[in-house]
Formats: structure tokens, C-alpha cells, sequence
């Protein structure tokens, strides 16, 4: 059998198992009965027993996980990872069209609207199709190096495969982790059982998951990760538009939100937010709001950056929740210089403690 057939088999076969690893892992919802899944995974390992010179970086058969750290190194990011100014309403987000509209006199403007996943963000590079380096967002400057713990993240490709795209020489990838809603009630679930401490709510379970020194941690919780940009690229992948570029990373292995639009107007973007407000129970995952973008990419670049965030793209944020807190025990102290401090703890879902202070 040529080197290519037996490499285009693995690459299949180890794209079919992540698929099913992230149904069963992270989703909670296993995609195949067991016996098949072994099927697929004995498969492979025949496959790379026969032909050991062909074993592909990313197979599912190496342990994942890996040695413990002593800490984090930090990077510095070649590009920033700005951060997004915020909308309230429908008001803000009219005001923010119309500054795009000054800016871009004439210009026909498209949205590339997605949703403002509720996790941590981080970015990573791949040389040559291979996953290198996976670095949180920390100040936007500079962050930390976690690229042991990215590599457990199971619906992440580490090695990009595509039949019908050239594989760029580099490309860094931003995007998001989180844990889906139904895997993060799993490890909370899994975490009571054991008597552990359980996570008041999935972003906090996520980046709780890949700031573990241990990988093997990391590669216990069900982690997942969601592309919203591309930083560099070369060589250029000469797409013209934010909505394809997205797209085109589907076709490396890349998972995008669940929702994305293309809105022709910024009423129609509105319309989009109040939809996805509807729907937000029903999505897979936590989200606090969409994204709104200028589509085009030239565009973007003609707008540019206000201080540490682009002009070209804001966050509409949704109202906060309201929830029921119950009060369940109040300690009363006074401070040396007479102040009157309370403490309460409360429940909801999970656990708050609020502390105020009153003079008397």
C-alpha cells in the first residue's frame, strides 16, 4: 500500500475519532455505540503497527496529556488580542453603524455577526499544519504559554488536513475555549461524586481546566474550542471577508459557534440579536452576547483601531440575568475603627458570598 493511501486512511480515521471523542467528551452524547468506537480506534492502531514510518502527530493512540509544569512561561503576543468595546441597546449599536458609516462615505457595509461565547480566550500558532504553540490572551500583550494543555482539547486539530486547501506555511488561529452546557454539568456532576469542589459556572470551569500545571487535569475536563479569527497568515489565504475566512477554517477541522449571520444592514443586525436572545436557552453553550463585525476585511483595515480595541467591530451585550437568591446565614462584625461590616452567604445554583459595609 503507497505512503499516501495509508496516510489518507489515518488522517480519516483519526478525524472520524476526534469527532466522537468530542460528541462523547465534551457534549455528553456519544455519536457511535462503544464496540464501534473501539472498532474505528483498533483500526487505526493496526494501521500504524503496520506502517510506523506514517504515524501522524495528532493520532488518538499516544496518551494524552503529558508532564506536569513547574509554571507558566509567558509570551508576547506578535499581534495583540485587542479587546471589543460594548453596546447595551439598540441606541449604542445605531451610534456604532453610523461612525462606521462616516467613516466609510459611500461604502456598501455587511455584518458578520456571531455570538460572544462566555470563555477564555487564547491563540495558536501552527507551522507547516502542525500545532506549535497555544498562548492565553492575558493582558492582551502578553500571556501565558499552555500549549500541554491545549493539546488535550479534543475537538482541536493538531495537525491541519484538508483535501482541498494548501496548508499554510504559518497561521495563528484565535478563538475560544469553553466547556458546552451539557459537559460542564457532567464534571460538576462527576466532581460532587467525588466529593470535589464543583465550578459555579462554565467559564470559570474552563479556564480553571487550562490553567492546570498538570495536562493530564486538562485533558480530563471536557474543553472546547471555537474559532472566531485569524491573525496571521501566510502565505495570505486571500479571502475578502470575515464570514469566509471563518468558513474556510471549517475545511482545516476547526469547529465556529453554532449561530453565525451575514446581515446586509445594521437593522437587520438588531433583528439577529433578538432572535438569538430567544434562542440563547436552547444553544449548546454559554453566551453573553453576539459579536458584531465589519464583514469585509479590507474594510477593517481602512477603519483601523481606537486605542486598544478596532473601530471595525464591538460586542452587543445581553441585560443581565435576574435569578432568586435565597439568604441562608448573615455574621455581623465590628471593625477596630467602628465600622459595621456583614457578611452573607447565599445560594442560587451555586454558592455566592456577598460582603458590604455599613458605617453606624
Amino acid at each position: 500500500m503507497e505512503h499516501n493511501s495509508v496516510i489518507e486512511q489515518m488522517r480519516q480515521l483519526i478525524q472520524l475519532i476526534a469527532k466522537h471523542n468530542h460528541a462523547y467528551y465534551v457534549m455528553d452524547q456519544p455519536s457511535i455505540s462503544d464496540s464501534e468506537y473501539d472498532h474505528l480506534f483498533h483500526q487505526l492502531k493496526a494501521l500504524e503497527q503496520q506502517h510506523p514510518e506514517c504515524i501522524q502527530a495528532d493520532t488518538p493512540t499516544n496518551k494524552v496529556g503529558g508532564q506536569a509544569l513547574s509554571k507558566f512561561e509567558s509570551v508576547t503576543h506578535a499581534v495583540p488580542m485587542l479587546s471589543l468595546g460594548n453596546v447595551f441597546n439598540q441606541e449604542d449599536l445605531f451610534a456604532f453603524a453610523r461612525r462606521i458609516d462616516e467613516r466609510l462615505p459611500n461604502q456598501k457595509v455587511q455584518y458578520d455577526v456571531e455570538l460572544k461565547l462566555d470563555g477564555l480566550a487564547i491563540s495558536l500558532w501552527y507551522e507547516n499544519g502542525v500545532l506549535v504553540r497555544g498562548v492565553t490572551r492575558g493582558d492582551g500583550e502578553t500571556g501565558e504559554d499552555i500549549t500541554q494543555n491545549v493539546k488535550t482539547i479534543r475537538n482541536l486539530p493538531k495537525v491541519l488536513a484538508s483535501q482541498h486547501q494548501a496548508i499554510p506555511d504559518f497561521l495563528e488561529v484565535r478563538g475560544e475555549v469553553l466547556m458546552p452546557k451539557q459537559g460542564f454539568e457532567k464534571l460538576n456532576t462527576d466532581q460532587e461524586a467525588k466529593g470535589e469542589k464543583t465550578f459555579a459556572n462554565p467559564r470559570n470551569a474552563a479556564a480553571g481546566s487550562l490553567r492546570q500545571l498538570d495536562p493530564n487535569i486538562a485533558a480530563s475536563r471536557p474543553l472546547a474550542f471555537y474559532a472566531y479569527g485569524i491573525a496571521q497568515c501566510q502565505p495570505n489565504h486571500g479571502l475578502e471577508t470575515m464570514h469566509d475566512s471563518l468558513h474556510w477554517l471549517t475545511k482545516f477541522g476547526f469547529e465556529i459557534a453554532e449561530r453565525q449571520f451575514l446581515c446586509a444592514s445594521i437593522e437587520e443586525v438588531q433583528q439577529r440579536y433578538e432572535q438569538i436572545q430567544q434562542e440563547r436557552p436552547d444553544l449548546k453553550v454559554e453566551i453573553d452576547g453576539m459579536v458584531i463585525k465589519v464583514d469585509s476585511l479590507k474594510q477593517q483595515q481602512q477603519l483601523g483601531f481606537l486605542s486598544r480595541e478596532p473601530r471595525w467591530a464591538t460586542a452587543y451585550k445581553f441585560p443581565a440575568q435576574a435569578a432568586l437568591t435565597k439568604v441562608e446565614n448573615i455574621d455581623w462584625q465590628v471593625g477596630r475603627t467602628g465600622t459595621l461590616g456583614v457578611t452573607m452567604n447565599s445560594s442560587v445554583s451555586s454558592r455566592t458570598q456577598l460582603d458590604f459595609q455599613m458605617a453606624v
